[in-house]
């Protein structure tokens, strides 16, 4: 099974110095280490989150018509820590999510 992100805000995919980047990247990694059930297709997800003034991701929602990605994904980054140069708090961000078999 694949997990892959298509978008973060605006992130700009050849940068790696955008905090978006680094973002997108980390969030890659948390999701990419999983055991989720899905023997074949694709699912997908839009997650909007916005970051604490901890660094943590929160979750704000997940759209999506599967519940099982839903607690996935808010299990997944729910209070997770990130590492960025600069937390805006408060900022909303949105990345979507696709669980290939």
């Amino acid at each position: 099974m694949a997990l892959c992100l298509f978008a973060l805000g605006a992130a700009h995919a050849n940068d790696s110095t955008v905090p978006e980047k680094k973002l997108s990247t980390q969030i890659q990694k948390i999701l990419n280490r999983n055991t989720f059930p899905l023997e074949e297709g694709e699912i997908m997800a839009d997650v909007r989150f916005t970051i604490n003034k901890e660094g943590e991701i929160v979750v704000l929602s997940v759209d999506t018509p599967d519940a099982t990605l839903e607690g996935f994904v808010k299990g997944r980054l729910n209070y997770q820590k990130v590492e960025l140069p600069v937390i805006k708090e408060g900022k909303i961000f949105t990345v979507s999510v696709r669980v290939m078999a």
